[in-house]
């Protein structure tokens, strides 16, 4: 769809199948879509290429599961990263798999690594990084390396975070890699997420637009004009087809 491979697996089945690559020491990288990421891999070809060698493709934007469900797929629910990361996090405490906290400023990534710590116990914290490192990446390679860590959350921007995981999966020793965004400022309370009826009905983005209008507004309108137009083809084609 949209020549993205997604996988429509919901929440739970998402964590059971990463829970058991893991368990087979199988690495997996993972992402998740939205329609902004869709929209952009259309003319970003290195973005495209790092989304398209992940082993799992999550959809986390309620329009591309509504324009999956048009287009005829058997989308059950969006896995939204914040709540698979939370859903990770307390299997990887539970089964005692040390996790790697990679992104946000130096204060952001020490104060989640603490908040982590505090509501999940048991959990392994191997490590943790600021995301402001990309004149020298290979240290914080082999920091990953070194941490014993078996999951690792990547919290910077897109395309960023995806290069990165894909430029150095085989050599980051990790058996699971997620991209989670602003994952992190969440976690420590310096952004606040959509109350959950607007997480329910697919108004997260209308939520932060209402925070941020002047940033926000034209990102949505724009991207939201273009994969709109993007549906439209691929809605003729299929029905063509």
């Amino acid at each position: 769809m949209f020549c993205c491979p997604m996988d429509v697996a919901s929440m739970a089945e998402t964590v059971d199948f990463i829970g058991h690559r893991i368990e087979e020491r199988q690495f997996t990288q993972h992402v998740v879509v939205n329609v902004a990421k869709v929209v952009h891999m259309q003319a970003d070809v290195s973005l495209a290429d790092s989304v398209r060698e992940c082993d799992l493709v999550s959809i986390d934007g309620m329009g591309v599961v509504w324009a999956a469900r048009l287009l005829g797929h058997n989308v059950s629910e969006r896995v939204t990263g914040i709540d698979l990361f939370g859903r990770l996090i307390a299997l990887a405490a539970a089964r005692g798999l040390p996790v790697f906290l990679l992104g946000g400023t130096p204060d952001v990534a020490h104060a989640s690594a603490a908040n982590l710590s505090a509501r999940f116990p048991g959990l392994t914290i191997a490590g943790y990084h600021h995301g402001y490192f990309w004149d020298n990446e290979e240290p914080v390679v082999e920091q990953v390396r070194r941490s014993g860590a078996r999951l690792l959350f990547v919290a910077i921007s897109s395309p960023k975070k995806e290069q990165f995981i894909s430029r150095w999966r085989e050599a980051l020793g990790v058996d699971f890699a997620m991209g989670v965004g602003g994952t992190f400022d969440i976690i420590v309370g310096k952004v606040r997420r959509a109350p959950r009826w607007m997480q329910a009905s697919g108004l997260e983005w209308l939520y932060r637009v209402i925070q941020e209008p002047r940033r926000m507004w034209r990102r949505y309108l724009v991207t939201n004009l273009v994969f709109a137009g993007m549906l439209v083809r691929e809605y003729v084609a299929v029905r063509r087809a």
